[in-house]
């Protein structure tokens, strides 16, 4: 949180809109994005995704439950380019002694997410996972550093919008610790279903990548996060800024053009952002910096089949582990 000079500091300059730059104190917990992160040519292919997709099953099917897995692996490119501040949003507050001014600021800063796919696979097979080199992915959006009158200590936001139908609004906190990131499991099995990956022949499509039969030999979508723990072996980090927002939080959500909501329902997201100083330095004496992120988004189609009510909910999971190339 921004000191209150700080805050004096900007609301005497009023709004302004220009080219962010790495340590801005404005930006807060936000400060290290600023510039360009990138899966090197030294280190590809650090992205992964999985996600359930509805799909017409022929009866003959392997698997003929009117779902195929989809499995990527990609590089990515993530620029934040401009920053914000100043922005405020204008209230009231009413005392004993009167009503008085209680403005809130808040600073932005834009970012633009650009996906390539190295290799792509599915189950069952579609013909339509697309080929290396193919663009699956991009989102433009806003992280928002909220300078005061924070609700329960609600310090960040992100906004996304994403080229499907979907806008998204995240809430959540910041924090920073001493050494490297505590990356927790996740599972990308669905639930509504019985959780048994290598009996229950509804989850066959997950079977497929699971255990010796890994995505790229790397890649299961039981447990995800293994890969992002992986990338920190033998990597030297000092120091981790947390970022984690989750749509669950009110007043979060996420809003969806209509043949989303009735095909496969967007309804949740939960994203987490690891940004890393490295005990290695860079070219002008700074730490250099790595970005690794987990994110789920929860999509719901097809009833339960666990004797409950409700819809499936299918996690489609994207990782990945950046280093930023440019200021």
């Amino acid at each position: 949180m921004l000191n209150s000079k700080g805050i004096t500091e900007i609301l005497s300059v009023g709004r302004s809109i220009k080219a962010a730059t790495s340590g801005d104190p404005a930006l807060g917990p936000l400060s290290l994005l600023p510039g360009v992160w990138k899966n090197l040519p030294s280190l590809p292919g650090r992205g992964w995704n999985l996600i359930a997709l509805p799909f017409a099953t022929p009866r003959d099917s392997q698997f003929p439950f009117n779902y195929r897995l989809l499995m990527n692996q990609y590089n990515e490119e993530l620029r934040f380019s401009l920053i914000d501040k100043g922005i405020p949003n204008r209230g009231i507050n009413r005392t004993n002694s009167g009503t008085v001014e209680s403005d809130q600021l808040l600073v932005a800063l834009d970012y633009e997410q650009s996906i390539v796919q190295i290799a792509a696979d599915d189950a069952p097979n579609s013909s339509l996972a697309g080929n290396p080199g193919a663009a699956i992915h991009h989102e433009p959006g806003l992280w928002l550093h909220i300078l005061n009158e924070t609700e329960s200590g609600l310090d960040i936001a992100r906004l996304a919008t994403i080229p499907h139908g979907d806008s998204v609004l995240a809430m959540g906190r910041a924090s920073t610790i001493d050494g490297p990131p505590n990356i927790p499991d996740i599972s990308g099995l669905p639930t509504g279903v019985r959780a048994d990956i290598n009996n229950n022949p509804y989850l066959g499509p997950y079977k497929a990548f699971h255990g010796t039969n890994k995505f790229r030999g790397l890649f299961d979508p039981a447990t995800p996060n293994d890969l992002l723990r992986e990338a920190n072996t033998g990597v030297k980090i000092t120091r981790t800024t947390i970022l984690d927002v989750d749509t669950d939080i009110p007043t979060g959500g996420i809003s969806n053009i209509p043949f989303i909501v009735k095909q496969a329902n967007a309804t949740s997201m939960r994203s987490t952002f690891w940004i890393q100083e490295l005990s290695d330095l860079d070219e002008s004496g700074k730490p250099k910096l790595r970005l690794q992120y987990s994110q789920t988004v929860m999509l719901d189609f097809f009833p339960r089949t666990d004797g409950t009510s409700g819809l499936i909910r299918w996690p489609h999971i994207s990782i990945n582990t950046l280093e930023k190339v440019s200021d």
